[in-house]
């Protein structure tokens, strides 16, 4: 009989742990079920990147069916109720879900402390649809202060409020505070009209941190413009206002833009599951094996837990690495309970630090090991964070996922808000590359051609192509010299074995190990030489093995290799002309020139070709190429196949 297991929320802990049961159940009778009122993943964690226009939209939604493409996972859209316990059945919206075995991941939504107007009248940031709205809305009120004419009602406008100085606050209100200069740039606003207040009643900002950490990013977020108001409560959040409590006094500041992150409560269906211990901000009681207290079948993850570690006086925090953690707990004590192998796991988990981004290029990190941790300057702590985010994806949506992130963080990146500023980010229009390509094309399909020219279709001739680059090398580093050269792109036939006149230059010649040999020489001294007397060669003991004992040892082996070789060269550039499979035909020509460095050497006069094949790796023919029609047909077949989907190996 088929064991039936229900996760309820596809968050970070939900995914997690539905995706451990499914690979380490496949041999089992399971049915898993995953149900979620949205149809996508939302990275929680990178909202305020979106809320501040630094990625686009869709970089933190990874849509469920993807996620679990190729797996034996039921995904269902629904909105849960409650659960009958007695009868083992999730009651949704639209159907209900039996179990054996259910997984409360059901997260988080914001908590206001009962603030009047709080809900109705602020903005935040815990949905993906909060985020869009908020960074329209932020448009919008640019737009309108623009035109605005009446200056109290202008001050309005371009006043914003962030209420939390937490971790999601200060990255809200440092990425809102990036932002800003561009914003203002854009509709002709002087950015000192413009104020950002980040508001807190607690003593220091991001207080998980040591204490000088967060003196760092209070001063960091003070000089991009953010007020830091320390100690100060929130009365009132009123439409047009928000009222500020320091003590007994009270005061009103007008603004159109309230932005609350001031803490989190368990999500609203927690709070509809009858007969669970509830504790603080609508948590779930567990015991050491994260299960609902007083239920055997019922296991609670991410920030719906509930637990005191030993030896610890605070419930552990609803952040990532806890609902990370505490996935890997629950699928482990549910594939026990159903395989009847190995032990219940209790739950000890041993954070690793955080990491803290304000806005895209500054950062700060406090990691290491549970007992042990360590504060990292800024480049350092960017650079592990977007590590981090990448890991993650490996594990959720992979390769597909990973793309899409670096693209969005580094290659697309807009006004340099990314900690390599805009280094990375693609400025040159395509179009520009387009007689490049053809040109680099025409020389490949030159050189293939040139060789059927001098038989290289009819008899052997590796044997000389090889052992006259060989020689040439040799004289030099014997200090023979040498003035002809193989030329690794365009030559078939033997030379370099005469000796000049003059003595060649070895520029370096640098052994790794034994590994490889890195050799940079010249045919002629060095005052005497141009680019095209200098050849590059990388000398590896294995390739020249290969080349001797089995390439050039067997004629047929060999003459098969020079029709390879030919063949390619002919078709990477009518491939490269023709704007058709262009990301192949570059991948192509980077191995056949890697493969002419490692036998004959590359002389520098053809190095551009190396350059040029990277230059087109990716999308070069869809400018006035073939590959912008077929391409997209390609790549939507390609994204069809089961596996492929399985192992995510497609880029959207």
């Amino acid at each position: 009989m088929s064991h039936k297991i229900v996760v309820i929320g596809a968050g970070y802990a939900g995914v997690l742990a539905t995706k451990k049961l499914v690979r380490r159940l496949k041999k089992e009778d399971v049915d898993i079920t995953i149900i979620d009122r949205n149809s996508y993943h939302t990275m929680l964690t990178e909202l305020h990147e979106v809320a501040a226009n630094r990625v686009p939209e869709d970089h933190v939604r990874i849509s469920i069916k993807k996620i679990f493409a190729g797996r034996p996972v039921n995904v269902v859209l629904d909105t849960i109720q409650t659960v009958d316990y007695d009868n083992k059945m999730v009651v949704g919206n639209v159907a209900s879900y039996s179990y054996d075995h259910l997984v409360v991941a059901c997260g988080s939504k914001p908590t206001f402390f009962g603030t009047p107007g709080a809900e109705d009248n602020a903005f935040y940031i815990w949905s993906y649809d909060d985020a869009v709205w908020l960074k329209h809305h932020i448009v919008e009120v640019f737009k309108d202060a623009a035109s605005e004419t009446d200056p109290l009602l202008r001050q309005q406008l371009l006043t914003f409020y962030v209420v939390g100085a937490g971790f999601t606050g200060a990255e809200m209100v440092g990425e809102l505070a990036e932002w800003v200069p561009a914003l203002c740039a854009e509709h002709e606003i002087d950015r000192n009209d413009v104020r950002i207040v980040n508001v807190d009643m607690l003593d220091r900002v991001v207080p998980t941190f040591p204490e000088r950490l967060s003196a760092k990013v209070e001063k960091r977020l003070r000089k991009m413009g953010v007020e830091v108001r320390l100690k100060t409560g929130v009365a009132a959040v009123g439409e047009d206002h928000i009222e500020l409590k320091q003590g007994e006094t009270i005061t009103r500041d007008a603004t159109s833009t309230v932005i609350w992150t001031a803490g989190v409560e368990g999500a609203e269906v927690v709070s509809r599951l009858k007969d669970l211990k509830l504790m603080g901000r609508k948590r779930l009681q567990t015991d050491e094996y994260l299960r609902a207290e007083g239920r055997s079948d019922i296991y609670v993850a991410g920030d719906n837990i509930f637990h005191l570690p030993e030896n610890q006086s605070m419930p552990v925090p609803q952040m990532v690495e806890n609902a990370e953690q505490s996935a890997e707990v629950v699928a482990h004590n549910i594939v026990a309970a159903i395989t009847g192998k190995g032990q219940p796991e209790k739950y000890v988990p041993k954070f690793h630090g955080a990491m803290l981004s304000v806005g895209g290029r500054y950062g700060t990190a406090y990691v290491g090991t549970h007992n042990k941790k360590v504060a990292l300057p800024s480049f350092p702590a960017m650079f592990v964070k977007h590590m981090i985010n990448v890991f993650y994806f490996v594990q959720v949506a992979g390769w597909n996922k990973v793309i899409h992130y670096l693209k969005n963080e580094f290659f697309t990146i807009r006004h340099c808000r990314s900690f390599l500023g805009g280094h990375f980010s693609n400025r040159t229009p395509s179009f520009m590359l387009v007689a490049f390509r053809i040109w680099l094309g025409a020389v490949w399909a030159f050189e293939g051609t040139m060789k059927i020219v001098e038989g290289w279709l009819k008899e052997p001739k590796l044997e000389g192509f090889f052992g006259g680059a060989t020689a040439w090398f040799d004289g030099i580093l014997g200090g023979s010299g040498g003035s002809e050269a193989v030329d690794a792109v365009s030559s078939a036939t033997a030379v370099g074995s005469e000796a000049g006149a003059s003595a060649g230059t070895i520029l370096f010649d640098w052994d790794f190990l034994g590994f490889f040999r890195a050799l940079f020489v010249s045919g002629k001294p060095l005052a005497e030489s141009t680019v095209s007397d200098m050849a590059f060669k990388m000398d590896i003991p294995l390739i020249n093995a290969f080349v001797s004992n089995v390439i050039l040892g067997y004629p047929s082996i060999a003459l098969g290799m020079q029709i390879v070789i030919v063949i390619a060269e002919i078709l990477i550039g009518l491939s490269m002309m023709a704007g058709l499979l262009t990301t192949f035909s570059s991948l192509v020509s980077l191995v056949l020139l890697f493969m002419f460095m490692s036998t004959t050497g590359l002389f520098l006069s053809s190095f551009w070709m190396l350059f040029g094949a990277v230059a087109l790796l990716f999308g070069a023919g869809k400018v006035f190429g073939l590959d912008y029609y077929v391409s997209p047909l390609l790549k939507k077949r390609w994204a069809n196949i089961g596996w492929v989907r399985r192992l995510y190996l497609y880029h959207d």
